[in-house]
């Protein structure tokens, strides 16, 4: 091989310069990876692999979304079964007070007496109701004289879209109608009526549609439960799987980062080497 000397091109310094622009390229992006904790940290590291990431946080902000927000509903829906579960019970006691003054035995004291708590067992009630609010939201609402349920700030029924805007839980809750048919609550609606004890068929019905109510709202209950639970489950499998398609392995790329630095300081010692040759030649006209 022959060796061509000269002082216009130094081969050895062109080829030690490229071997060091390739070692500080390669340390660049092992600096990004380490900085930033991403193997892809935008669409320069690799196209493809960007778009389906970005995809995959969009499905994963998605789902999160609809989360929170059936945490919202799951409390509506905590604040709808507690209010029923308080009728439901002080409507056991209207029943035995209702029997108290069947009894044509009972003196006309005893009988005020009970009419009177009678009274307030309706006002207890009257108080469930009212006091059935979730975030500035009525629950139990007495419009024309009937509950109709949950309604939002606009007055519509109470729903909760999914990540593609669909609903995701229907406003009714699986029932037909309004959230609680206007029907269910005709008993309700009969308790803050006068005061007039003849029979106790009526809140017999009341309790069987109460209980009714009860058993809808706690099957949409159980369902919004699960349904969390669902999406946290498919937030952390989005997320592994986010993960292993972006991230760094940064022990390996602190492993190779010293390699780098190892392959930079002997290209700075190439280099120097490669510049000292044309100098060499001096010597040949001394």
């Amino acid at each position: 091989m022959t060796i061509f000397n000269s002082i216009n091109t130094n081969r050895q310094a062109v080829y030690a310069l490229q071997s060091m622009n390739q070692t500080n390229s390669e340390m660049n992006v092992v600096q990004k990876r380490i900085s930033t904790g991403y193997r892809v940290a935008d669409a320069k590291d690799d196209a493809g692999a960007f778009s389906v990431a970005q995809s995959v946080r969009s499905d994963i902000a998605g789902v999160t979304a609809v989360n929170e927000q059936l945490g919202g509903t799951r409390g509506v829906l905590s604040t709808m079964l507690s209010s029923l579960t308080q009728i439901s019970n002080t409507m056991q006691q209207l029943r035995t007070v209702t029997t108290r003054l069947a009894d044509n035995a009972i003196n006309s004291e005893a009988r005020t007496q009970y009419a009177n708590q009678w009274v307030s067992l309706i006002d207890q009630v009257r108080s469930f109701i009212q006091d059935a609010t979730y975030n500035g939201r009525t629950l139990l609402s007495t419009a024309a004289g009937n509950l109709q349920g949950i309604r939002n700030e606009t007055g519509a029924t109470f729903s909760v879209p999914d990540v593609d805007g669909a609903t995701f839980i229907p406003s009714n809750f699986g029932m037909s109608g309004t959230v609680v048919a206007p029907a269910q609550w005709e008993a309700v609606r009969l308790l803050n009526q006068t005061v007039t004890v003849t029979t106790g068929s009526n809140l017999v019905s009341c309790e069987a549609r109460i209980n009714f109510a009860m058993s809808n709202f706690g099957a949409a209950a159980q369902f919004v439960d699960s349904q969390i639970s669902f999406n946290s489950k498919r937030i952390d499998a989005l997320t592994d799987g986010l993960g292993a398609l972006v991230d760094a392995d940064l022990a390996k790329e602190s492993s190779r980062m010293k390699a780098l630095e190892a392959r930079q300081q002997l290209g700075i010692q190439t280099l120097s080497m490669a510049n000292q040759g044309p100098a060499s030649l001096l010597s040949l006209f001394r």
